[in-house]
């Protein structure tokens, strides 16, 4: 039976843990749980990287798709503005003529029925046209501006400011904020003093050299 113990007590020596020698460090299970929590943080970091860009994306595409919408939007509506613009200006020949014939009627007549329903149709095209965004382009006494008016004559004047506007040859119009047809207008020009007559003529001529003198007489 002796003999039976010895390699039970030579297994138990066997699976006894051995110290470690001096000066070497007891291994640890820390070590694997560092390296672990730092690849975890990593990954988070860029999990959340990848995320915050997606988010910009997005904001940035729905950002691009509202200002898309307003622009067609906008689009639309000017479409829906200025899509009758051809015709009204086809039209607008219609009320110079309106305006030139009510300009000719005699005062006896003016009060004569069919006179009176002329003015109202005259009244009804016009109504129409505002209601689709029409209206006359001010000129008698404004400043001129190239943008709304055209300039068909010039007129030397002293009692009005340089570029004023004398008078209205033909009423222009905007639709809406365009400039369908701009206005027909005579403008003031400054006048220029010219230089009195008689010192252009003092400066043309050559001052004369005296009385000549006349020769001996033998």
């Amino acid at each position: 039976m002796a003999e039976e113990a010895k390699p039970n007590e030579m297994q138990r020596e066997t699976e006894e843990p051995v110290a470690p020698a001096a000066g070497e460090e007891t291994p640890t299970a820390a070590a694997p749980e560092v390296d672990e929590k730092e690849s975890l943080r990593q990954a988070l970091e860029k999990a959340q990287a990848e995320a915050k860009d997606y988010l910009d994306q997005l904001l940035r595409s729905r950002a691009d798709y509202a200002n898309y919408k307003r622009r067609v939007e906008q689009e639309k509506q000017e479409l829906i503005r200025y899509g009758n613009a051809n015709l009204i200006a086809q039209l607008l020949p219609v009320l110079d003529d309106f305006e030139r014939a009510f300009l000719t009627v005699p005062s006896g007549l003016d009060k004569l029925t069919w006179v009176e329903g002329i003015a109202l149709v005259h009244r009804k095209l016009q109504l129409i046209l505002e209601k689709e965004g029409l209206k006359p382009i001010q000129a008698n006494g404004q400043k001129f501006n190239p943008m709304e008016h055209e300039a068909i004559a010039y007129e030397e004047r002293t009692d009005v400011e340089d570029g004023t506007i004398l008078a209205e040859v033909q009423r222009g119009y905007k639709l809406g904020e365009r400039v369908l047809r701009p206005t027909l207008v005579r403008v003031a020009k400054q006048v220029t003093e010219a230089a009195p007559a008689a010192e252009e003529q003092a400066g043309a001529e050559t001052p004369s050299e005296g009385p000549a003198v006349e020769g001996k007489q033998e």
